[in-house]
């Protein structure tokens, strides 16, 4: 079992591109939830052991160099393929009048809630993971037609790259029907860090929305 503590560098690193193509690039291949961890525990395609104790302002990317043995010609790497995320742009939205306002937000949230989906607000944009079939995200939120919003799909390692690890963690770690993920929220606005990376940190911008008493309603 090796101990990784710390990230050594990146696959696009000009020095370690350079080693890569002198050494075998071992994957350390990691599903969407599990890339936001700080911690874990797996082995690479070739069979090596890893135990990953990373800070908990830190998170794997695609790319990052785990393990470097000069002597076998060997690097361990880490594979991440996040899915898309559906990106919710609320920019704009303080210039309407109260009334709506308030409307706008509420059929967004009851409308993101009814479909069980996870979010991440950073100021005034929503993130939201895929965790069904883009076209099916899409055809939900055309069939809302929620005024005042713009949408689009952005790549998940764009916006990984905008999001502290704490955020990361929230918006991807959940994104998946793992083991690994909880239901049964007591809060409308409650926070699950379902990469077992429990800790008092909870960021209350995500939001599940599983109870009926929350934000249920008929189905659209």
């Amino acid at each position: 079992m090796i101990l990784v503590e710390r990230k050594l560098g990146h696959l696009d690193d000009p020095v370690w591109r350079e080693r890569a193509r002198q050494a075998r690039v071992d994957p350390l291949v990691l599903e969407q939830w599990e890339a936001p961890k700080s911690r874990l525990r797996k082995a690479s395609e070739g069979g090596i052991e890893l135990a990953v104790s990373l800070p908990r302002s830190e998170h794997l990317h695609d790319g990052d160099i785990l393990h470097y043995d000069p002597a076998q010609g060997l690097i361990v790497a880490a594979r991440v393929a996040l899915k898309e995320v559906l990106v919710i742009e609320l920019e704009g939205l303080e210039r309407l009048a109260p009334h709506e306002i308030l409307r706008a937000c509420f059929e967004l949230g009851h409308g993101l809630g009814n479909q069980h989906w996870p979010a991440v607000i950073k100021g005034s944009t929503v993130y939201v993971p895929l965790s069904v079939d883009q076209k099916v995200m899409a055809s939900v939120m055309r069939t809302h037609a929620f005024a005042h919003v713009k949408t689009r799909f952005v790549p998940g390692e764009e916006v990984a790259a905008k999001l502290d690890a704490r955020d990361v963690r929230l918006l991807f770690a959940g994104a998946d029907a793992t083991p690994h993920h909880h239901h049964g929220d007591h809060g409308a606005g409650h926070s699950q860090d379902h990469a077992n990376d429990h800790s008092p940190d909870h960021d209350h911008a995500y939001g599940h929305a599983h109870e009926p008493h929350h934000r249920h309603g008929p189905v659209a």
